[in-house]
């Protein structure tokens, strides 16, 4: 690689998504965030030493539903990330919007 060439990943987003606020840029963040909170809940479990079915039998899903969140196939809805965290991990589930 050519000395000078290497970009920040946001350069490289914008030069191939868009900027911020573009409909692709949009959907690429969206998935990243969907990405984000399934391996949040994958790294969390393993720190706590529980199997997918142990943590679906806490919080009242199933195994398979815990896969598809981690593997980011199912999209997960607030009320139940609440309950993962809360009744499976024994944490609290703290949100922030960025303005």
């Amino acid at each position: 690689m050519k000395k000078g060439k290497i970009k920040t990943l946001e350069q490289f987003k914008e030069e191939h998504y868009g900027k911020l606020g573009t409909p692709k840029r949009d959907k690429l963040e969206s998935g990243y965030d969907t990405f984000k909170i399934g391996a949040l809940i994958h790294e969390a479990r393993l720190e706590k030493g529980l199997t997918q079915e142990e943590l679906a039998e806490k919080c009242g899903t199933t195994k398979s539903y815990i896969s598809k969140i981690e593997n980011n196939i199912k999209e997960v809805r607030i009320s139940t990330l609440q309950k993962i965290v809360e009744l499976g991990f024994g944490g609290q589930l703290q949100l922030s919007i960025k303005l």
